[in-house]
């Protein structure tokens, strides 16, 4: 049985930097701390990230609003279908509350819902907190 889960948090940037980082390779590397990735903002574009570990496809991009993507890691089995993170960009003071919806995980994979948030949220905060000053 597939799992599915939501994660967010608020990052000191606004909903468009946010965007533009999440789907540009070196915005990507840097809201992840330096981890390579190949992005790009068009729809049907495939992107790695984490140096390899995560695969997919851009399916719908709302600018500044809404990411969703395809995504898998080299984690999963060659008969597992893609999972999908839909991201979800909110002006709130102080900058962007980010929602990340992720659907049909595989069973048995690591713990990917804390993996949002030690490999994406915290790197991303400190990363636009520096630039912000």
């Amino acid at each position: 049985m597939a799992i599915e889960f939501t994660v967010s948090k608020m990052i000191p940037a606004s909903p468009q930097a946010i965007y533009d980082a999440w789907l540009s390779s070196e915005g990507h590397a840097s809201i992840t701390g330096g981890q390579p990735a190949e992005a790009s903002p068009k729809v049907g574009a495939a992107y790695t990230a984490w140096d390899g570990y995560i695969a997919g496809t851009n399916l719908k991009l709302e600018p500044g609003k809404r990411i969703v993507q395809l995504w898998r890691s080299t984690d999963f089995d060659d008969s597992d279908p893609d999972s999908q993170i839909e991201v979800l960009l909110e002006a709130v003071p102080g900058g962007t509350k980010v929602t990340l919806h992720h659907t049909n995980v595989p069973d048995g994979q690591p713990d990917y819902q804390e993996g949002w948030h030690s490999h994406y949220f915290e790197p991303m905060k400190a990363y636009f907190s520096r630039i912000k000053k």
